[in-house]
């Protein structure tokens, strides 16, 4: 493991999943912005503009905890991005129908989407500033969006996204007690040309790049304010419903 130093203006960065698509381009853009970004995957691989790196299995809370402790040296945080997701993998694939449905992948989905990332705000959301503007951002979906849903199917990875727009909510209203201009929210990447959406890619006409998926993201957190964490956005800016 490196060393994390310390950045005296205050801008510094995790990226949860910094080895997928749309995580290692976070890690380029918020480098590119400034930030000191600290990278944090399964797999680290060397990177530009990453002053350190850790490994980080979302399913394992003691290696989460092992890396928010080992950063919490450089000072404060101020952009966190959980840029994880599971929507396939060797024998599990989105539901057709109620048919498909497994116990064993659905709480796999679960363990992932939803409480993988809750358990990384157990740990970092300790390390945000008491009283400047920070952002925790983690990837979301429309698809789990409540009212949103008119197709069905994709039992799982639906319900998984659902349950961590849940979770975003009700960290949000505890971390506003204590760090009143944090920002906690859930971002829709939309389609991004990665391995997690390459199976789905055949009808999708707006298909972005992992760098336009990271700017759009990155544009979206830099015009919200603390009355929108709790939300979950769309790459556009727009608010997805519950």
């Amino acid at each position: 493991m490196d060393n994390p130093t310390h950045s005296p203006a205050g801008k510094r960065a995790l990226v949860f999943g910094a080895g997928g698509g749309i995580g290692g381009a976070l890690v380029a853009q918020l480098s590119a912005q400034g930030f000191e970004v600290v990278a944090l995957a399964r797999q680290p691989a060397p990177a530009a503009g990453v002053v350190a790196q850790y490994a980080v299995d979302i399913e394992d809370e003691a290696s989460i905890a092992a890396a928010a402790q080992a950063v919490a040296a450089g000072g404060p945080i101020t952009r966190v991005f959980v840029a994880t997701g599971l929507l396939h993998s060797s024998g599990l694939k989105p539901e057709r129908s109620n048919a498909e449905l497994n116990a064993a992948n659905l709480m796999r989905l679960f363990a992932v989407n939803a409480v993988g990332p809750t358990l990384v705000a157990k740990h970092v959301l300790p390390l945000l500033p008491k009283s400047e503007r920070s952002v925790f951002g983690v990837l979301s979906a429309r698809v789990g969006s409540i009212g949103d849903n008119r197709m069905g199917g994709w039992h799982g990875y639906r319900a998984s996204k659902a349950a961590l727009n849940m979770l975003i909510r009700t960290l949000s209203i505890e971390l506003r007690r204590t760090r009143p201009e944090a920002i906690l929210v859930g971002l829709h990447p939309g389609t991004v040309d990665t391995g997690l959406s390459r199976p789905f890619q055949a009808r999708v006409p707006d298909l972005f790049t992992p760098t336009q998926s990271a700017n759009h993201l990155l544009a979206v957190i830099d015009g919200l304010t603390p009355a929108d964490s709790g939300g979950v956005f769309a790459w556009d800016g727009r608010r997805i419903p519950e």
